[in-house]
């Protein structure tokens, strides 16, 4: 039973649609077993364990980041990896890199201020702990893919009791507000 004082969050940039579907039925396709659990995004904070208590103050604290961001646009092509290290493959970033690094910086700091256990990539997990054939597949597949989007936000998500991550909250870049 998770204990109700404590909470696992992550913020993200969600990946819009039709993008974020694509590439989630793309994840659901090499046996992902994470595919459904798991919206399709570009990690700022990796999931981190908190007190209920500090979802105040985080929120607070992502107001005034996103206040004080601007729109940037994202294009991603082509596939990567992080194996041998993890068994990792996903789709990469071909501009947004320096904006995604930027935010980042800004959104882990106070409340959120944490050590890593890798250095800041910005990426889109398309296969995870897979055996090495499907993480192969899935970067051959995936090798010319390409998409490109305006970013206006990001969200926090919570990792829910059914193990699945779910946008709590949404932030727009120059807004005083979330909605």
């Amino acid at each position: 039973m998770p204990d109700p004082a404590e909470r696992t969050i992550g913020v993200a940039i969600p990946i819009p649609h039709p993008y974020g579907r694509e590439l989630q039925r793309s994840r659901e396709s090499f046996g992902d077993p994470l595919a459904r659990s798991i919206p399709t995004h570009i990690t700022l904070v990796p999931p981190l364990r908190i007190a209920s208590t500090a979802l105040e103050g985080i929120e607070e604290h992502l107001r005034a980041v996103a206040a004080g961001e601007r729109p940037f646009r994202i294009m991603l092509r082509g596939t990567g990896t992080f194996r041998p290290v993890s068994p990792v493959v996903f789709v990469a970033l071909a501009t947004g890199i320096s904006e995604c690094e930027h935010l980042e910086l800004r959104v882990r700091r106070g409340p959120l201020d944490h050590t890593l256990n890798f250095p800041y990539h910005p990426h889109v997990t398309v296969a995870h702990h897979l055996s090495d054939d499907l993480l192969d597949r899935a970067f051959k597949e995936l090798s010319e893919y390409q998409a490109e989007f305006p970013v206006r936000g990001f969200s926090l998500y919570e990792h829910g009791v059914d193990g699945v991550w779910r946008p709590r909250r949404d932030f727009a870049f120059g807004a005083a507000g979330s909605g």
